[in-house]
């Protein structure tokens, strides 16, 4: 069985990027034409938890610390843009997320910030092991931006 070569490896992790992040973009345009509901909010963090499967294959593994380090770089720092474009507005009883326009700017620049910061973390460690990193620093971030969004909607919900 032959291997693979990095590079291939490489630039297919940044189509990779490239191409969920157009589809984010895709998805949470057409998501602002309908109700957000709990059930909305809390699903995408749900199903992205089931990518820590990744984990079971021991090339993909990293230390505790840079996981912690990642996650916590995902919550308290790449979560800030997306808390601070996404806002709610009431139509006719229901809670709708406002369309921002700089949310397609904001999922851009972090995708040019994690392919800069892959490109620096691949000299040291391997590229399973920086994808396992890059999918939990994400994890913290949506993570931390649909807490935010699920009390903002708990706050405008009537009681």
């Amino acid at each position: 069985m032959g291997s693979i070569n990095p590079s291939f490896l490489h630039i297919g992790s940044t189509v990779g990027a490239l191409l969920m992040a157009l589809m984010v973009i895709f998805i949470r345009l057409k998501a602002s034409d309908r109700p957000v509901t709990i059930r909305k909010i809390l699903i995408p963090p749900l199903g992205m938890s089931t990518g820590f499967f990744m984990f079971v294959v021991p090339e993909v593994r990293v230390s505790l610390w840079w996981a912690l380090a990642a996650f916590l770089a995902g919550w308290f720092i790449f979560a800030y843009p997306l808390i601070k474009t996404t806002t709610f507005h009431e139509k006719e009883g229901l809670i709708y997320a406002q369309r921002s326009k700089s949310f397609i700017l904001v999922l851009l620049g972090l995708l040019l910030v994690r392919t800069l910061l892959h490109e620096f973390i691949d000299r040291y460690i391997s590229i399973p092991q920086s994808g396992g990193l890059f999918f939990i620093l994400a994890f913290g971030m949506i993570v931390h931006w649909r807490v935010f969004m699920l009390r903002r909607y708990s706050s405008l919900v009537p009681q």
